[in-house]
């Protein structure tokens, strides 16, 4: 599954409904909510949600029914989950795990947008200027 267009739209409503913007961004296959410049929550290319929550409650979190630790690169990342589809079936269990993520994240230093820091690094691949 390259993306769950149902999911994205039932994520993007819960955000719209808490007054938040969020922008997508292709992120791990598949898409996520960027709030600040900081991830926030997504659905990977497998289509499970992905969450970014407090990594002093990720052991916590962990626990929670349906979750369990996000490990893309082999290695547990603190502080980032994954939750199974039937743990977020209803639109109150989405934005109970949505909300979770937005506690924590809403509390990050917003970070500036990179897009025209890559342009110019593309630039001077191409033309070799420094």
């Amino acid at each position: 599954m390259a993306t769950d267009p149902l999911l994205e739209q039932r994520i993007d409503d819960v955000l719209v409904s808490a007054g938040v913007h969020a922008v997508p961004k292709k992120m791990f296959g598949g898409v996520a909510f960027m709030v600040n410049g900081n991830m926030s929550v997504g659905i990977t290319n497998k289509g499970y949600l992905m969450l970014r929550v407090d990594p002093a409650r990720h052991e916590e979190m962990v626990e929670l029914p349906g979750a369990r630790p996000m490990d893309f690169t082999g290695k547990v990342m603190k502080g980032f989950l994954f939750v199974e589809h039937e743990a977020v079936s209803t639109k109150e269990a989405l934005t109970k795990w949505i909300t979770l993520s937005l506690d924590h994240v809403q509390t990050l230093h917003p970070k500036a947008e990179k897009k025209k820091a890559a342009a110019s690094k593309s630039a001077r691949k191409v033309t070799g200027k420094k």
